[in-house]
């Protein structure tokens, strides 16, 4: 019988629901939200018990090199593989676990992440409590939106996202490592765009100074064509692989040097993106299946 996520941790649901004081309605003064320590330690229990040993993070001292950089006042990004919604989850634990400055550095992560999660499914708002992030509306959901009948609702994700930019603007230079998903959503097997780069994240290269791509391999939530709860879970060794710290002035300067003048710019540099992930996720997943043979 396949277990979803709803099914299998139906306790701590319920418990995370009970002390989620996340808003599921979104405007220009929630923006950001800081995490919640109560519900973060379940969340790291529900992860914990899907992770198989062997399970861990690859390139602790890539990331301290970079949140080295950060502390002198430069500011950072993390660029993360996105195939389910336990994603940064798995990110934050295994930093912890990493040993180092992996406690300190995971609690300076701070999420981009959208409007959905917060105002779709009061549950998943309550179990996004667990982490600090700023709230955006992805443009996206904006181009969905018709000019006459929902005026109002423009005026309202348009003054979210300018809240949303100074509050980055405010945050990043504050020791703290941003964290986004390039792709702007999970990977769906079934529609194979869903891990294309969305042209938005060329804004965030300009605008950072250094950046680490980091590679998840291995999976214990699978997306399903429903919602977060009906997601199903397993038992998976996973491993998450940091890259070398990267300066986003020359990764941006060389991707453009290669592309056509008559080529969309940003795309260029949100496709230039999602292929380093693919290649790190290839090479990772070689030594991923290396280890799980040795183990059988």
């Amino acid at each position: 019988m396949v277990k979803t996520l709803g099914t299998a941790f139906e306790d701590q649901i319920e418990r995370v629901v009970k002390i989620s004081k996340s808003p599921t309605v979104i405007n220009e003064e929630n923006v950001y939200q800081e995490g919640d320590p109560r519900i973060l330690a379940v969340v790291d229990g529900m992860v914990e018990q899907l992770l198989l040993p062997g399970s861990g993070l690859y390139g602790i001292d890539n990331l301290e090199e970079l949140y080295k950089k950060a502390e002198s006042g430069k500011a950072c990004l993390l660029l993360v593989e996105h195939y389910s919604n336990m994603d940064l989850s798995i990110v934050s634990l295994l930093t912890r676990l990493a040993g180092g400055r992996g406690e300190e550095i995971r609690n300076s992560i701070i999420a981009i992440a959208g409007m959905k999660l917060n105002e779709d499914n009061p549950i998943v708002s309550a179990f996004t409590a667990a982490y600090t992030k700023i709230i955006i509306c992805p443009s996206r959901s904006i181009q969905d939106l018709d000019p006459e009948k929902d005026k109002d609702e423009i005026l309202r994700v348009s003054a979210i996202n300018r809240a949303a930019m100074k509050s980055l603007i405010r945050h990043k230079y504050k020791s703290k490592l941003v964290l986004v998903f390039p792709s702007g959503t999970r990977y769906r097997p079934w529609e194979p765009d869903s891990k294309k780069g969305v042209r938005e994240i060329d804004s965030y290269i300009r605008s950072f100074d250094y950046m680490c791509f980091i590679a998840i391999n291995g999976e214990v939530l699978h997306v399903q064509q429903t919602d977060m709860l009906n997601d199903s879970v397993s038992r998976d060794v996973v491993h998450a692989t940091v890259g070398p710290v990267v300066d986003c002035v020359e990764f941006r300067n060389k991707v453009l040097a290669e592309t056509n003048n008559d080529s969309d710019k940003k795309q260029a540099v949100a496709d230039a993106i999602m292929e380093v992930l693919e290649k790190m996720h290839t090479d990772a997943e070689i030594k991923r299946q290396e280890l799980l043979n040795k183990n059988q």
